[in-house]
């Protein structure tokens, strides 16, 4: 085996031995990544299906198969990713050159999403080409990007604290795709020209940040094995670890009720509140609260439990996103940010603790199995978390396209009847209240399945109470 980087490890060692996590450069470095993680995970679910409804004029239902089925490639492509990433880990003691690989791969692909010169079906395959090209980019550099936290630390706090700089770094990238995005598209004048526009601007910024992160992990060592599981024997390790399972169920019906939200946002915007322009105020309002909170979340987990505040984080979500229903219905603009504001502090929990939980299961499973395979795990993770992303915007196409709504241009809009607008506003509410309270039965097993995962250490066991 190839021998790892010999630069120094200089992780900061407490008083009584513990370690106490890298550096806060090196935990910035780490984060800015999550800019660009967040920026693509959430500009598509944003505007891509009404980029393709309202500009392109491509029928609902086929927009919504065109989101879902790149996604739905990308799910199948991460464990193949994550398998290959332990592969390089054990090879080089590094998960760079995936990293490299997406970081060059995703800006050019996602620029060209957003620079559809068609309509109709001939834009259909632009779009779906362009998105299955992004998303296997994406999943180069996410699903190694994932794996790295549970190297970088033994100590489980040490790794808490590894994920509140990550997601506070992943909620300024969702703030940077749901606030500037569309501003930047009205600001170019709207249409194809502004959807042009936004697509260079964010590609600039995702190759910056990513760029960054991947030059600022390389003293990660990483260390699978005793040597890599193909994909197979992966899948056969990870099956045994309930606990895994059962919180990812509750992190992909999550996403899925927070993607059915995002797609709803313009639609909201547009034939409910009356102006397009409120999508970039209703994002604000949902992400900013949240990059406050993560480090609220993230102390409150310290005193009272990560999996107590996580499923109090879920059940104040539901209740907000049921709420909106007569807030929206009734066009009250204030309620309705007051409501996102809320949203969004519970939003920061239902990030962070649940990729906090996330290594402790990894590291838990390789006392068990002998084989530390974050690359496998992390595969399946954003595999799962794809399909909730897919999910989410493919159904709601649906539910628009049996409810009546008609696509447009901007050339020729159209007005859309009373179901059709009664469809935009249930995506928008009590669908994802419905999905938040669905996954509450799987964080319960988590809970329940946490004592049959074997623990290196009593401390971990005690913290996945």
């Amino acid at each position: 085996m190839t021998t790892p980087d010999s630069t120094p490890d200089r992780t900061p060692v407490t008083g009584d031995g513990s370690v106490a996590g890298p550096p806060r450069r090196r935990l910035a470095a780490y984060g800015l990544g999550s800019i660009g993680t967040g920026v693509f995970s959430t500009v598509p679910g944003l505007l891509l299906l009404y980029y393709m409804t309202d500009v392109l004029g491509v029928a609902a239902g086929l927009a919504g198969l065109v989101v879902t089925l790149p996604k739905a490639w990308d799910a199948f492509l991460n464990p193949m990713v994550g398998a290959a990433s332990d592969r390089e880990a054990v090879r080089t003691g590094r998960r760079t050159r995936l990293l490299l690989a997406g970081t060059l791969a995703l800006p050019v692909a996602f620029a060209a999403m957003f620079l559809c010169p068609f309509t109709g079906a001939a834009a259909e395959a632009w779009v779906a080409t362009t998105f299955v090209l992004a998303a296997s980019a994406f999943s180069l550099f996410q699903v190694p990007y994932v794996a790295l936290p549970a190297e970088m630390s033994d100590d489980s706090a040490a790794r808490t604290r590894v994920m509140v700089w990550r997601i506070v770094f992943l909620t300024l990238g969702i703030l940077v795709a749901g606030g500037l995005a569309p501003a930047v598209v009205d600001a170019a004048g709207g249409g194809r020209p502004g959807y042009a526009a936004m697509g260079a601007t964010v590609a600039v910024i995702v190759a910056a940040v990513l760029a960054v992160a991947t030059r600022g992990t390389r003293w990660v060592r990483s260390r699978p094995g005793p040597e890599p599981l193909g994909l197979a024997a992966a899948f056969r390790t990870a099956r045994g670890n309930r606990a895994f399972f059962a919180l990812l169920t509750a992190f992909v019906a999550q996403a899925a009720g927070v993607a059915v939200m995002l797609a709803a946002a313009p639609y909201v915007a547009t034939y409910r509140l009356g102006s397009y322009g409120l999508t970039s105020a209703l994002f604000v309002c949902l992400v900013a609260p949240s990059a406050l909170a993560v480090p609220l979340w993230g102390r409150a987990a310290h005193r009272y439990g990560r999996l107590r505040c996580f499923t109090v984080a879920t059940c104040g979500y539901a209740a907000g996103a049921a709420a909106l229903l007569p807030a929206v219905a009734a066009g009250a603009v204030p309620a309705v940010l007051a409501l996102c504001v809320l949203l969004g502090i519970c939003y920061a929990a239902l990030q962070v603790l649940p990729l906090a939980l996330l290594p402790d299961t990894v590291l838990a499973d390789a006392a068990r199995t002998g084989h530390a395979q974050s690359g496998a795990f992390t595969g399946l993770w954003t595999a799962g978390e794809t399909i909730g992303l897919a999910v989410g915007p493919g159904a709601y196409s649906l539910a628009l396209a049996a409810t009546g709504f008609v696509s447009s241009t901007l050339d020729h809009p159209v007005a859309q009847t009373s179901a059709a607008r009664t469809g935009v506003l249930l995506g928008f509410s009590v669908v994802p209240a419905v999905l938040m309270l669905l996954s509450l039965p799987a964080l319960r097993r988590y809970g329940k399945r946490r004592a049959a995962v074997s623990s290196p250490a009593p401390a971990l066991a005690k913290d996945l109470l």
